[in-house]
């Protein structure tokens, strides 16, 4: 009989590419892993995993063994699922990442809420951009996530995974006080197409998006300054050194130095949540849904 958690060790050395990797998704040592594949081999017969370079890499029967492990996992969350649907109550643990405007702007009521409602559901809460998040959630790292995309640049959703929609947001520029525009009702974006900005890294949703934008009315942008934090970006624009782009669901306190204008076009942002299709039935996965629209 193969052991569920010696196939669950090894789906995640598959799939994140090291032990190392493995152990930190599963939040176990290291060392925990690798007796896990060792008992694996065991059980089996065969070897699983071979030296390659300073890591590891699957033997063909890891591999296959690997493609059955899919399944059957997948089968054990819709078993679990069911159950938990079947006995009708909102408990276990939840885990769930959220963009970091949406762990601001929503999740302290929402996760508030689960708390007093739901005493028997413990959630566990990643700040992540849906970038990496919504590939976890595919993955099975992870149960749910808060993500966003904006009108002009939808994000991608593997199969396998539904979504449910929280709100509509909507973005203001926010300017320096000494912008010669600062002082509008309203800017139109290509006004600002050759000024400098201030926004999140490369590679993330909002960066991304703000490249793509600026490039289709101005060509290439000028992102001066990159800085996780709104607040930080806020401080960053009340010295001068750029404009950035405010969605209304993370604003917070805006610095003296600095002034909130529309934005035409108006951009406008979806938040939802996106989950495996298995876990559907969870009471807990419409229980987190609810009460971020209810944050909304």
């Amino acid at each position: 009989m193969l052991d569920l958690d010696r196939l669950r060790a090894l789906h995640a050395v598959s799939v994140h590419g090291s032990v190392g990797a493995a152990a930190d998704v599963l939040h176990v040592t290291t060392s925990a892993v690798s007796q896990q594949l060792a008992k694996l081999e065991r059980e089996t017969g065969q070897k699983l995993l071979e030296r390659h370079g300073r890591g590891v890499r699957l033997t063909d029967a890891a591999e296959l063994l690997v493609s059955h492990a899919e399944r059957i996992l997948s089968l054990v969350e819709q078993a679990q699922a069911d159950l938990e649907a079947h006995r009708g109550k909102v408990v276990g643990e939840l885990s769930m990442a959220a963009f970091p405007t949406a762990t601001r702007g929503l999740a302290p009521a929402a996760l508030a809420a689960l708390r007093a409602g739901h005493p028997g559901l413990r959630v566990v809460l990643n700040e992540k951009d849906p970038v990496v998040s919504v590939p976890m959630v595919a993955r099975g790292d992870l149960d749910l996530a808060i993500v966003q995309d904006w009108g002009n640049r939808p994000l991608s959703i593997p199969d396998g995974l539904l979504r449910g929609g929280i709100c509509e947001d909507v973005a203001d520029v926010a300017l320096p006080a000494d912008h010669p525009l600062a002082d509008r009702d309203v800017v139109e974006l290509k006004e600002l197409s050759g000024d400098p900005w201030i926004c999140d890294a490369p590679g993330t949703i909002c960066h991304d998006w703000l490249t793509h934008t600026l490039r289709t009315i101005g060509g290439e942008p000028h992102i001066d300054h990159m800085a996780q934090e709104l607040s930080s970006q806020l401080a960053l624009a009340a010295a001068g050194l750029g404009a950035v782009v405010l969605p209304r669901l993370g604003r917070c306190d805006v610095p003296a130095g600095v002034r909130l204008v529309e934005l035409r076009p108006v951009p406008s942002r979806s938040v939802y949540a996106v989950w495996r299709e298995q876990a559907t039935r969870r009471p807990a996965i419409r229980a987190a849904l609810q009460a971020f629209r209810a944050a909304a």
